[in-house]
């Protein structure tokens, strides 16, 4: 999924059944489902990237403590951004992983 079908997908508020799984849980965040989008963090960590969405979602919610044992986990640290500027850097990492 390029960035703009990505974008579309969030301006009409639905996603393809057959997206990118990460991306999807950055659809939810945006549209305020935090709950759907940690589910999907959670569904399989110990992968990299999942780890890397779960620490940003931790960041989002404002448990630093918890979102920095997940960046740990992701082999990274807390980025020094906004939570805008990491969220558009994770759909960026995302849409390019699959």
């Amino acid at each position: 999924m390029t960035r703009s079908e990505f974008d579309q997908c969030l301006q009409n508020k639905t996603f393809p059944p057959n997206g990118n799984i990460l991306l999807k849980a950055l659809f939810h965040d945006a549209l305020g489902d935090w709950e759907a989008a940690h589910n999907i963090a959670q569904s399989r960590e110990g992968t990299l990237l999942y780890d890397r969405l779960h620490a940003y979602l931790h960041r989002k919610e404002g448990d630093n403590w918890n979102a920095n044992y997940w960046y740990r986990r992701a082999k990274t640290t807390m980025p020094a951004v906004s939570l805008d500027e990491e969220w558009h850097d994770l759909v960026n990492l995302f849409g390019n992983s699959h």
